[in-house]
């Protein structure tokens, strides 16, 4: 119930742009008019986000660690894993994002044996999501910045560096790029992870499974229209450099399957900002990880707390002494 209405919803969205570009001729409204909406709608939508959690105030220090805070001159602190400095933080960040270090401590608990035969619920390293998470998303950063190739005129030396590191394996023609072997397995591992495990499935939402099968999608798509369709790449060249110069061509020699990848991937980008895909905007907005683990020696007062009139004791005893001496209550001044 939760798969299949994403998978439909995604199937429909390819056909229906096939359908209109290759029977109705929509080629500026599928090459024009949804790209430039899709760009106004990611950027405003990723402002919009970001500056809603810029403005959101963090009254406690409520920072994840996983190592010895720093306290005592003789007790050595985990800089990186605890860190009470500016520098420790951004080192902390920088692992978080572009390694995943948290994720790759992630756990999975079950019953496993014994030496004498018998089950003892227990937890064991589980490193295949975060092998899976670190493959999928640095694969598809390099593909995206490989294809700045199509968007930019001259293409940069470092890009066309990166293009010939990725087919490194080349074998014969078309060229074969590793990055598009590995998003597709990565991308598959991370589906099938959530349909074949009953735990994970079970907590799965249909906003997890529509941006796999879109990626997914793109993905197909994209290998497709390099290994068997083979279109026109001087034509889309031409198409992404109007797009980017807002003086948009159309080349008709440009087929329908490119029309289907180009809506797939403006569709991705209208969804991120409303998605979960904004952790990677989040992440550097997130308490949990950009506060200092400083609760020891620096005091964290929540600017929520109203003021608050007390009565102390030296006023209570003043207030009440005599009755306090007569009643033999001890007394701080007689």
């Amino acid at each position: 119930m939760k798969i299949l209405p994403s998978f439909i919803l995604v199937s429909l969205l390819a056909a229906s742009a096939f359908a209109a570009v290759e029977y109705f001729h929509l080629h500026f409204v599928f090459g024009v008019v949804i790209p430039y909406a899709a760009f106004l709608v990611f950027v405003g939508g990723f402002a919009a986000r970001v500056l809603s959690w810029a403005r959101s105030p963090v009254p406690f220090n409520i920072a994840t660690t996983s190592g010895q805070q720093r306290s005592l001159g003789w007790i050595k602190p985990a800089r990186f894993e605890n860190p009470s400095t500016t520098f420790g933080v951004i080192g902390r960040i920088f692992m978080e994002v572009v390694f995943f270090r948290s994720l790759f401590r992630n756990t999975r608990s079950g019953l496993f044996e014994t030496a004498d035969g018998s089950f003892r619920p227990g937890y064991a390293p589980e490193k295949s999501l975060w092998l899976a998470g670190l493959m999928f998303h640095w694969s598809f950063l390099y593909v995206l910045v490989r294809h700045l190739r199509f968007f930019l005129y001259p293409v940069p030396g470092v890009i066309l560096s990166l293009e010939k590191f990725d087919a490194m394996f080349q074998i014969g023609l078309p060229v074969f790029y590793l990055t598009d072997a590995i998003l597709l397995l990565s991308v598959t591992f991370l589906f099938l992870r959530r349909v074949l495990i009953p735990q994970v499935r079970y907590i799965s939402l249909i906003a997890d499974f529509v941006p796999l099968f879109v990626i997914l999608g793109i993905a197909i798509s994209g290998v497709v229209m390099r290994y068997v369709t083979r279109i026109d790449v001087v034509g889309v060249k031409q198409l992404a450099l109007g797009l980017v110069g807002f003086a948009p061509v159309l080349p008709e020699s440009v087929s329908s399957i490119f029309y289907v990848h180009f809506f797939l991937v403006s569709f991705l980008f209208m969804y991120f900002p409303f998605s979960k895909l904004m952790h990677m905007g989040g992440v550097f907005f997130s308490p949990t990880r950009n506060l200092k683990g400083d609760s020891r020696h620096r005091r964290h007062v929540n600017p929520w707390n109203h003021a608050v009139e007390v009565h102390s004791y030296e006023e209570y005893e003043d207030e009440y002494r005599e009755v306090m001496k007569g009643a033999g209550l001890p007394v701080d001044k007689q």
